[in-house]
């Protein structure tokens, strides 16, 4: 499991463990608040294709699917 400050995932390059499509490197290119200012979600972007996809910041906690850095 990634320990992970979800203020702080803005930016943050991630690695897939299983890539699909050659899409490999991600970066995390924006955070999506409630009204209290909570991280709920985020959009994630391949580096490769520019491809984005929006998915709850807790799916980065898994460390099966995602390694923190490029690698």
């Amino acid at each position: 499991m990634n320990r992970i400050n979800p203020t702080k995932l803005l930016l943050s390059k991630w690695t897939a463990a299983r890539p699909r499509n050659r899409e490999k490197h991600f970066l995390v290119s924006e955070l999506f608040r409630d009204e209290e200012g909570t991280v709920l979600e985020i959009e994630l972007q391949a580096v490769l294709t520019r491809r984005g996809e929006r998915l709850a910041w807790h799916t980065l906690q898994n460390a099966e699917d995602w390694k923190m850095g490029w690698k």
